[in-house]
């Protein structure tokens, strides 16, 4: 008997080595890629950096030098309305399609919008906002690149929020109606408390996805070689810059491309990961009886 269980658990063991191998080795297999772009990024970009790319404008075509101060700020300000726009409706629209439209008519639609949007290549989203928004203007703005930016976000952040919100046991609800807490603070205090960690993962995929699209800046946006903080008015964006500068016949151009996608690569991690720390201080400070 003794030795049927020591057979038993040496084949266990055996077969636990080999699915940790294999997950180890896919693992690997999906980090080499991005190590290796991130290395030749890191080798292109970093040598290019200096002063001058933080808090010069950019220099006619043809001359050696200047930098991408207007592009970093535009790239800040788009980033920040859009998500003051997208992430509350994306959010709003994720816990009434979990909380409170199972099953009914609105929340089919709402659900099928989602998905079609989600679907819309940008340039699209670009052109149809160029016609609504930019036409009746009659100039690009930034606002209307963050309306843009918005729209790809809050699919992105309905879906994933719907999804979260129902990984979170009934029992949940049902112990803190019991209870004789308010539906809304059960949602906002035990509900949302519980699904938070996803909640935030799809939010910073959305922020990561809108803060590298070119194509709806082109017709929204579209540019400007002189730093703004206006929404009013054109900005400059990383993104555009790097577009255009990639597409120039001028090595410097190519140079501060290259400086350009490590500065927003730099600029998403570094919002991804204060995201991060303030969100897991947040939770740790808010219980079912509200903020601590």
């Amino acid at each position: 008997m003794n030795g049927r269980a020591t057979g038993i658990s040496r084949a266990r063991r055996f077969t636990d080595h080999i699915a940790t191998a294999v997950a180890v080795g896919r693992t690997a297999l999906v980090l080499v890629p991005l190590l290796l772009v991130l290395g030749y990024m890191l080798g292109k970009g970093a040598t290019s950096l200096n002063a001058a790319f933080f808090l010069h404008s950019p220099l006619p075509p043809g001359e050696t030098g200047g930098g991408m101060a207007p592009a970093i700020g535009g790239s800040v300000l788009l980033l920040i309305v859009a998500s003051a726009m997208g992430v509350p409706l994306g959010l709003g629209a994720g816990i009434y399609l979990a909380e409170h439209g199972r099953g009914t008519r609105t929340a089919h639609a709402v659900r099928f919008t989602a998905d079609v949007l989600n679907g819309i290549p940008s340039i699209v989203i670009g052109i149809v906002l160029y016609l609504v928004l930019v036409l009746r203007q009659h100039h690009f703005s930034a606002f209307a690149g963050s309306v843009a930016l918005a729209m790809i976000m809050v699919p992105i952040i309905t879906r994933t929020t719907e999804e979260m919100l129902l990984t979170v046991p009934d029992a949940l609800r049902d112990a803190a109606l019991g209870l004789g807490i308010p539906p809304w603070r059960t949602v906002l205090a035990i509900v949302l408390r519980t699904a938070a960690p996803g909640i935030v993962t799809g939010c910073m995929l959305a922020f990561a996805r809108i803060a590298g699209e070119t194509a709806p800046l082109l017709f929204t946006a579209f540019g400007n070689q002189f730093g703004s903080a206006d929404p009013r008015e054109p900005v400059a964006a990383l993104p555009l810059q790097i577009f255009t500068y990639a597409l120039s016949p001028y090595d410097d151009w190519h140079r501060q491309a290259w400086a350009g996608a490590l500065v927003l690569l730099l600029l998403i991690a570094a919002s991804v990961t204060t995201m991060r720390l303030f969100s897991g201080r947040g939770l740790r400070g808010f219980g079912a009886d509200g903020p601590s």
